[in-house]
């Protein structure tokens, strides 16, 4: 793809990554590393809600499900100091230091890790199908698992989706 549009598109877009955004989505322009993790899955709940009633997407659904698990887990740690704000955590780490952090037990964690490993990639590099029942399931495990997370913390009203 060298020296072709593709590249400008690259290098515009890398541009504008760098530069500070004029025009920022509302609801995330917080402070807060912590409450902007919390609203980023909240996001995504409300996007996979849409996706799947509207579209039947089922594939991206999974895959957003997942990313909105990982961004509350991660809501997790930043609010109780288990996580510094500066401080990269990966999809699997997200998940061991939730355990490590007490939100939950070794045999959940290994589910938990279980289902990301052997479902979120074959679901998302089309080895395996999204259907929409997985889909319904696995979007019924992230918001139970944000609800559960929010009622530890108690910051319900900080949140800016309508999850059950």
């Amino acid at each position: 793809m060298d020296n072709s549009h593709i590249e400008d598109k690259l290098d515009e877009i890398q541009n504008l990554f760098d530069e500070k955004p004029i025009k920022m989505e509302t609801g995330l322009d917080v402070d807060d590393p912590g409450m902007l993790q919390l609203r980023k899955a909240c996001r995504l709940l409300e996007a996979s809600k849409h996706l799947i009633e509207e579209n039947g997407y089922y594939t991206v659904v999974i895959e957003t499900s997942f990313g909105a698990i990982e961004r509350t887990l991660q809501f997790y740690l930043l609010e109780n100091n288990f996580l510094h704000p500066d401080e990269y955590i990966d999809h699997q780490a997200v998940y061991q230091e939730s355990h490590e952090a007490g939100l939950y037990n070794q045999e959940f964690r290994d589910k938990l890790v279980g289902l990301w490993r052997n479902n979120r990639s074959r679901s998302y590099y089309r080895e395996g199908v999204g259907s929409e029942k997985r889909a319904e399931k696995m979007l019924e495990l992230a918001e139970a698992i944000h609800e559960h997370v929010l009622q530890l913390a108690g910051e319900s009203h900080e949140r800016i989706c309508n999850t059950a």
